[in-house]
C-alpha cells in the first residue's frame, strides 16, 4: 500500500464573482502529518481545503494523490450521511470513537436538538470512521467546550494520514501540526513547526525585510545624491570646455580645450555620471526585490449609547425549556444599561437557547440591539447583504471602515457575494453598529475569526457603551471583557441550573 501523500502544483483558484484570484502558483508536497493552515478572514483558507479534497478544481494547475479525501467544513447544519450507520456499528473501531468523542446513540434522530458543539464532535468521528488517506478539518475546536476540546485533539491525534487543519486555536495548531502554511492572498509559505513557531519566524523575516528596505532606500538617496552632484561637476565641466564662452582671439585658451579633448579629460564627468546611473539602477532594481508584507491598519472602537433607563432586560426566577424533557432553572435576571455579562457552560448546557429567551424578553426597538448567532443563516446572510448594498455611500464607507479595522480585505466582502463566515460575521456586526446599539449579543463570535481579528474585536468590545452579553468558551476573551457570570450546571439528570456570580478580572 502506497504511503499517504498530497500534491498540489502551481494551482491558481478565484471564485467567478471574485476580483482577483485568491490562490496563484500554490504548491506544496504533503506526507503523513499535520499541517497547520492559518491567515486572515477571506484568505483562502476553506477554499484550499476544498481543492485539497478534490471538491474544487483549480482554474490552473494540478492536484494529486494517493487515495481518498475528507473535508469537515465549518458549518454543521445537516448530519453526516454515514452517522447513523456509526451510531449503530458494533466494530471495534467505531465503538472506540462513540466512547472517545461521547457519541449518545439517538443522535441522528435528534440532530437539530444538539448543539453546535456535539454536531462538530459527530462530525469529526464520522470522518476518521472513514480513515481516508487525506483528512481536511475546518475550525474543529468551534462551538467546542474545554472537556470535549481534549477529546477531539486526542482523537485527531491518532489520525495517520494526510492531515489538513484550519483553525483560529494556537495551543491546537501547536499541539498537532509539524508545519504551517502562511496564506497572505494570493501567495501562501510553508514554515516548520506549529503556529507559535511558525508566527515568531514570519515575524523576523517581516523585521528583516523591514529593515533591509530601508537600508536598501538609503543606498539609493545617497547613490541619487551623488549623481546629482556629478551631474553638476559634467555641467560645469561642459561649460568650461566650450570655445562659445571665449574671446575668439583668445588662442591660449582654445589649444586647452582642443588639448584635453585629444587626451579625453573633457569626457570624464560624463562617463562617472553614466557609471553611476548604472549603479543607480542596480540599487533601484535591488530595492524593488525586497517587499515586506503590508500590514494593514486594524483597530476600532465602538462607542455607540447607553441606554438612559437602568435596566434593558429583567426576567424573574424560573426555567427554560432546552428541549429533550430538559429545564434550566434560573434565579432573576438582569441586564443593566452598561452590563458585561459571560454565559459559560458545557455544550448542549443550553447557552444559545438562553440567549434567545433572554432576546425574546426585551422590548429594545431592533436597531438598538445587535445579534449574532453561533452560525449566520443563509436568509439572514442575504439580508445583511441586501442592507449593506442599500445603504447610502457615506454609510456603506463607514461599514468597510469597521470590516477593514476589524481585518479582513474589504474588496472581498463589498464585491464577493459568498465572504467567508468571519467576514460575514464582521459584516453584521458593522451593519449594526451603524446605529449605535445599546445592546450587543454574540453567541460565539471568535469561532470564525482569524487571529488578528480576535484580538481587534477584543479591544472594540471593550469601548462599546452599551451592554454586552457574550457567549464564549475563550476564557481569555471573557476575561478581558465581562464583570458578571452567567454559569450553567448539570445538578440531576435532566435539569440544569444557572448560578450568577461575579468575574475575576483579567491578568
Amino acid at each position: 500500500m502506497s504511503r499517504p501523500r498530497l500534491d498540489l502544483l502551481e494551482v491558481s483558484y478565484c471564485y467567478p464573482t471574485a476580483p482577483a484570484p485568491i490562490l496563484v502558483g500554490l504548491t506544496l508536497r504533503l506526507a503523513p502529518g499535520w499541517t497547520g493552515i492559518v491567515g486572515p478572514n477571506g484568505s483562502g483558507k476553506s477554499t484550499l481545503l476544498r481543492l485539497a479534497c478534490g471538491l474544487l478544481v483549480p482554474d490552473r494547475g494540478l492536484r494529486s494523490s494517493s487515495g481518498s479525501a475528507h473535508y469537515c467544513p465549518q458549518r454543521t447544519d445537516d448530519p453526516p450521511p454515514d452517522l447513523h450507520d456509526l451510531l449503530l456499528a458494533a466494530d471495534a473501531r467505531s465503538c472506540a470513537l462513540r466512547g472517545r468523542l461521547k457519541l449518545a446513540a439517538d443522535w441522528s434522530t435528534r440532530w437539530a436538538s444538539l448543539s453546535h458543539g456535539e454536531r462538530k464532535r459527530a462530525q469529526i468521528a464520522t470522518a476518521l470512521r472513514a480513515a481516508p488517506e487525506i483528512l481536511a478539518v475546518d475550525e474543529p475546536t468551534n462551538h467546542i467546550d474545554r472537556a470535549a476540546r481534549r477529546l477531539l485533539i486526542d482523537a485527531l491525534r491518532g489520525f495517520r494520514g494526510v492531515g489538513l487543519l484550519v483553525s483560529h486555536d494556537r495551543d491546537l495548531l501547536d499541539e498537532l501540526c509539524t508545519q504551517t502554511l502562511m496564506l497572505h492572498p494570493p501567495h501562501a509559505i510553508l514554515r516548520p513547526g506549529g503556529y507559535s513557531q511558525s508566527a515568531e519566524a514570519e515575524r523576523v523575516e517581516q523585521t528583516g525585510l523591514r529593515a533591509a528596505r530601508h537600508e536598501a532606500a538609503a543606498e539609493l538617496r545617497r547613490l541619487r545624491g551623488e549623481a546629482n552632484r556629478r551631474r553638476a561637476e559634467a555641467s560645469r565641466a561642459d561649460a568650461l570646455r566650450s570655445k562659445r564662452a571665449l574671446d575668439r582671439h583668445d588662442t591660449d585658451g582654445r589649444d586647452r580645450i582642443d588639448r584635453a579633448r585629444v587626451s579625453g579629460k573633457d569626457g570624464q564627468a560624463g562617463r562617472s555620471l553614466r557609471q553611476m546611473q548604472g549603479r543607480i539602477d542596480q540599487a533601484a532594481d535591488a530595492f524593488q526585490t525586497i517587499t515586506p508584507r503590508r500590514t494593514p491598519r486594524l483597530g476600532v472602537s465602538i462607542g455607540g449609547e447607553t441606554a438612559r433607563r437602568a435596566r434593558l432586560v429583567s426576567i424573574p426566577q424560573g426555567a427554560v425549556a432546552l428541549g429533550g424533557g430538559r429545564i434550566l432553572r434560573h434565579e432573576t435576571l438582569e441586564i443593566a444599561a452598561d452590563a458585561r455579562i459571560a454565559i459559560c457552560g458545557p455544550n448542549g448546557g443550553g447557552k444559545s437557547t438562553l440567549v434567545r429567551h433572554v432576546l425574546a424578553r426585551t422590548d429594545l426597538p431592533a436597531p438598538r440591539l445587535v445579534y449574532l448567532p453561533q452560525e449566520i443563516a443563509e436568509a439572514d446572510a442575504l439580508a445583511a447583504r441586501a442592507r449593506f448594498e442599500g445603504l447610502s455611500r457615506a454609510a456603506r464607507g463607514a461599514v468597510l471602515s469597521t470590516v477593514s479595522r476589524l481585518g479582513s480585505d474589504v474588496s472581498r466582502v463589498s464585491l464577493t457575494e459568498a465572504p467567508s463566515p468571519g467576514e460575514l460575521r464582521k459584516l453584521i456586526l458593522a451593519l449594526g453598529l451603524l446605529d449605535s446599539p445599546h445592546l450587543i449579543v454574540l453567541d460565539e463570535p471568535t469561532n470564525h475569526l482569524d487571529l488578528p481579528s480576535i484580538e481587534c474585536l477584543e479591544t472594540a468590545l471593550r469601548s462599546a457603551a452599551g451592554a454586552l452579553l457574550l457567549v464564549s468558551h475563550d476564557e481569555r476573551f471573557l476575561s478581558a471583557l465581562c464583570q458578571v457570570r452567567w454559569s450553567i450546571d448539570s445538578v440531576e439528570a435532566g435539569a440544569s441550573v444557572l448560578r450568577v456570580s461575579r468575574m475575576q478580572p483579567a491578568e
